[in-house]
């Protein structure tokens, strides 16, 4: 039934969200040198890997640098890439995504390869589910760019406590599939995009 509603709910949103593409892309296109979008290898359903798409925010080659964004001035992020980021904009052509079925709007955001290598029996059970564009560790984890530049050591922050505590609130909805939680999620997306 989930399945359903992401793709009603995708068709819709590209139909609608049709002209920001443009218009963002052709910002991306202007301010900096490189294509409109990044595409990543990631970890999607049963550990097989699926490219992501989104609208590129960062200079080209800039991942060669680090996989993880540390703070709101990390030097690799393009001016259209800081309001991209700051209002997750650039995650909208992972309806893309959704639509071929490698995500779903709600699920675990899919991880890189590297962390998912590090992942417990326990946690790999985030793998049994499409990967999503939200979920609950992406609300409460919104600000998760700004918790890293706090550190001296971001990458062992990240793998020691933010990934744990973002696998964990994954399983609210992994262990409760239901269109009930299905839609508190993206009600508490929304009303975080605003706040």
């Amino acid at each position: 039934m989930i399945r359903i509603v992401d793709i009603i709910l995708v068709l819709i949103g590209i139909i609608i969200l049709m002209p920001f593409f443009i218009i963002i892309g052709l910002l991306v296109l202007i301010s900096s040198r490189g294509g409109v979008f990044y595409l990543q290898s990631r970890v999607g359903r049963f550990g097989k890997d699926f490219t992501l798409f989104k609208f590129r925010s960062m200079a080209v080659g800039a991942d060669k640098k680090g996989l993880l964004t540390v703070g709101n001035n990390d030097t690799r992020i393009t001016s259209v890439g800081k309001f991209l980021r700051k209002y997750k904009l650039d995650e909208l052509p992972q309806l893309i995504n959704v639509l071929f079925g490698q995500m779903s709007i709600v699920g675990p955001r899919p991880e890189v390869r590297k962390y998912v290598d590090l992942y417990d029996e326990n946690q790999m059970k985030v793998l049994n589910v499409r990967p999503g564009i939200t979920d609950y560790a992406s609300v409460y984890y919104k600000n998760e760019n700004a918790l890293l530049a706090l550190s001296d050591k971001p990458e062992e922050l990240y793998i020691n406590q933010i990934l744990p505590a973002k696998i964990n609130l994954n399983m609210r909805f992994i262990n409760n599939p239901t269109l009930v939680n299905y839609f508190k999620i993206i009600g508490l997306t929304i009303k975080e995009f605003f706040c």
